[in-house]
């Protein structure tokens, strides 16, 4: 079913589709939704962008490039698709108008959301982190490519936060033996920082609850830690696990991570906390020195000593919880995003006009707000 939409003179019947860039006002937020290449890449696609200046200030992307690339500078929020990186604050929701149309990452399982307010307010939004996770929507999985951003930046904030070195070291003074790493949770996040953990030197070891991605441990050349759990989910995620199981887990966990000098934490269930990998006694038994990088802060940690957003020290061990790593690196990660949203909206403007098929797996999944308009 091809559901029209004509969201005020740009979505006009016959008129040019308009695409928003706006700035993210969120705190230390510096990527952007599109970068010039894919501005470049719509507009000879015959729509029309429009950015609000200064949206790619924090990625290193000035105005002029924009322009250069096509774009008009100015009031992205009136435009027909208005296009975010992280989820709309209460007074940007405000700036929207009914009819229009909102792609960015909009936490639909997250219990302070704004779902209801755009719902509210008659927005069509679409949640790049409810795109179904299948073949056919691989350039639009926007959590993948920012989960990749995320795992290599992890690798790197561990070592500079190690006392150790990561790779061997033959010198004249003796002999360095290679750090050894453990990474928790081996989704994209994890498997790129088993990889940079890897070629960084380093041992690596992975684990997960789910079996199947063993092989995939071992193709970036870690070892596969068993402890004879299996729970995997749908969608390619874990699920909960049994009381019995996560006791038998944790008293496992607890023996192997004393013997890693590094251990990298990634693991989630959708809309449910984070599951506790890493106990307080499990960290006390680590050697001084040694260093916990938890990716899972932002829905309670991983690590049972975990404060998100913070760097401690527990018992000798370095604890960090960083938010929003992708947001470090907003160059690649903004180029890699700005593929994603062009991907989808490939599927939504058809023929120069905004035409959801509501019926396409893609679109129905991602579409959080005005599924009856």
């Amino acid at each position: 079913m091809d559901t029209a939409l004509s969201t005020g003179e740009g979505g006009a019947s016959g008129a040019v589709v308009r695409v928003g860039v706006v700035r993210e006002s969120t705190g230390g937020e510096r990527r952007v939704a599109l970068v010039p290449g894919a501005v470049a890449e719509l507009v000879g696609r015959g729509i029309d962008v429009v950015v609000e200046s200064g949206a790619g200030d924090g990625s290193l992307l000035p105005d002029g490039l924009y322009s250069a690339a096509g774009a008009a500078i100015g009031d992205a929020w009136a435009a027909d698709v208005v296009v975010k990186v992280a989820p709309p604050t209460a007074e940007e929701v405000t700036r929207l108008r009914s009819g229009q149309v909102l792609i960015g990452f909009l936490a639909p399982r997250g219990a302070d959301n704004r779902i209801g307010e755009l719902d509210a307010a008659g927005v069509r939004a679409f949640a790049v982190e409810s795109i179904p996770r299948i073949s056919r929507a691989q350039a639009m999985d926007a959590l993948s490519s920012q989960a990749n951003v995320a795992g290599y930046r992890a690798v790197l904030l561990a070592a500079s936060l190690s006392t150790r070195f990561f790779p061997m070291l033959t010198t004249a003074a003796g002999t360095v033996k290679p750090a050894s790493a453990l990474v928790l949770g081996v989704g994209v996040a994890g498997l790129q920082a088993l990889a940079t953990a890897k070629r960084l030197g380093a041992r690596t070891t992975g684990y997960d609850v789910r079996p199947e991605v063993a092989e995939q441990v071992r193709s970036v050349g870690a070892k596969w830690l068993d402890l004879g759990i299996d729970a995997a989910g749908e969608g390619g995620y874990a699920r909960e696990l049994t009381e019995q199981e996560r006791d038998t887990q944790q008293k496992e966990l607890e023996k192997a991570i004393s013997g890693f000098d590094v251990v990298i934490t990634t693991a989630l269930v959708p809309g449910m906390p984070a599951p506790r990998l890493v106990t307080a006694a499990a960290v006390e038994g680590m050697r001084p020195g040694s260093v916990v990088v938890d990716l899972a802060g932002e829905t309670g940690g991983n690590c049972e000593l975990t404060e998100p957003g913070q760097t401690v020290v527990r018992h000798g061990v370095t604890v960090a919880s960083p938010l929003n790593l992708p947001a470090t690196m907003p160059e690649h990660a903004s180029e890699l995003y700005a593929k994603n949203v062009t991907s989808l909206l490939e599927l939504l403007i058809t023929d120069g006009a905004l035409a959801p098929d509501l019926d396409d797996e893609i679109v129905a999944g991602a579409l959080v707000t005005g599924k009856e308009g």
